[in-house]
């Protein structure tokens, strides 16, 4: 779809890289169909304050963040940053003067698409899970379009406002068979040896790394190559833990910057349910074992993963069950070389490689409605 005009919008979310990366990816699309002006808004103090300035966009900060679980007195100012980021919110649209708005989720995206539907300002969501949270729930009444991940979601959202378009993926990983070689040689594994790559999410998850700890030795006795991406938080911690250990191919990385090799490179994957490893994985096709966090809102990680389970594109192990059930887990699908094999072509079925476009022309749509 190609349109006559440059247009000004208005990407807001963030958070984690589950947001703020499927939103990079929208705004790139939107680019490559027309030169448009794109401002995001995030919220001060989070990652997408550093990664979008380096994708090469403008972001403005709210002051906002989520509800904690427990009574606290970030609890307590909740209110006050609600008030204060809708303010600002509509001082942003005010100046900026948006054709659209697009939210990806996290904290800023509440408030920014809220102000923009009070000012009559198109506006389109993206919800990445199975199962909706209370934010995209809310303004779901509000804004004109919703692009999806899922089917089912219509007991979240109006049917006629659905699109499914699928979770926008980083282009670099939508040809990774030509690049184990470029992978082996780049982290020092051999290309003919089987690789299992762990995935712990940014800042890290604590269960996966614990049980990693106690299943490191079964893995190099099974031959294993191993890339393990403990997270910020726990990479010392895991460091020193492992310093007195025979590792022989073990390769230890608190932040992965290049994905696309460590797919390429790897046979077994595990990982969090997040919706941009979800999307990822069904992309490069790889069998999977998904370990879901409990600690997001109304355990949508489980939600995530049973979405696959159920069509035998992925394995599942509980959270509680980690420790004990990881290493055993692991080496029999290696082991199984037909049950690999029915994994990665069920997931890969499931790959909606052209979801960026997809969204970006509901997005040219909704300005030229």
């Amino acid at each position: 779809m190609t349109v006559e005009r440059s247009y000004r919008i208005i990407v807001t979310g963030g958070g984690s890289g589950g947001h703020i990366y499927p939103a990079i990816a929208i705004a790139n699309a939107i680019n490559e169909k027309n030169d448009a002006e794109i401002l995001f808004v995030g919220a001060i103090g989070k990652m997408e304050m550093e990664k979008v300035p380096d994708a090469g966009y403008e972001i403005e900060g709210l002051w906002i963040s989520g509800l904690q679980r427990k009574l606290s007195l970030d609890n307590l100012s909740f209110p006050f940053k609600v008030l204060s980021s809708v303010l600002k919110s509509l001082s942003i649209i005010k100046k900026f003067k948006p054709d659209a708005v697009v939210g990806v989720g996290g904290y800023a995206s509440g408030p920014l698409v809220y102000a923009a539907t009070m000012k009559k300002v198109p506006a389109l969501l993206q919800e990445q899970n199975s199962y909706a949270g209370l934010t995209n729930k809310w303004l779901s009444k509000k804004v004109q379009k919703i692009c999806v991940a899922y089917s089912g979601m219509e007991k979240f959202f109006s049917k006629d406002k659905i699109v499914f378009t699928g979770n926008p993926v980083r282009k670099d990983i939508m040809d990774i068979e030509s690049k184990r070689i470029k992978a082996s040689d780049r982290l020092g594994f051999s290309s003919q040896q089987n690789t299992l790559l762990v995935l712990g999410g940014s800042l890290g998850a604590r269960t996966i790394n614990e049980a990693m700890i106690d299943s490191l030795p079964a893995f190099i006795e099974a031959g294993l190559q191993v890339y393990w991406q403990t997270g910020k938080l726990y990479y010392q911690e895991m460091m020193v833990r492992t310093k007195k250990m025979n590792l022989g191919k073990v390769k230890i990385v608190e932040f992965i910057d290049q994905m696309d090799l460590a797919y390429a490179i790897a046979d077994v994957v595990v990982s969090r349910a997040g919706a941009l490893a979800i999307s990822e994985l069904c992309q490069v096709g790889k069998p999977v074992i998904f370990i879901p966090s409990p600690n997001v809102a109304e355990d949508h990680q489980t939600k995530n993963a049973m979405a696959l389970v159920k069509k035998e594109a992925a394995l599942m192990i509980l959270d509680n069950e980690t420790v004990e059930k990881l290493s055993g887990e692991v080496i029999k699908l290696f082991r199984s070389g037909s049950q690999k094999q029915t994994l990665s072509t069920n997931i890969r079925r499931l790959a909606k490689p052209n979801a960026a476009d997809d969204i970006a022309d509901e997005v040219i749509k909704l300005i030229a409605a």
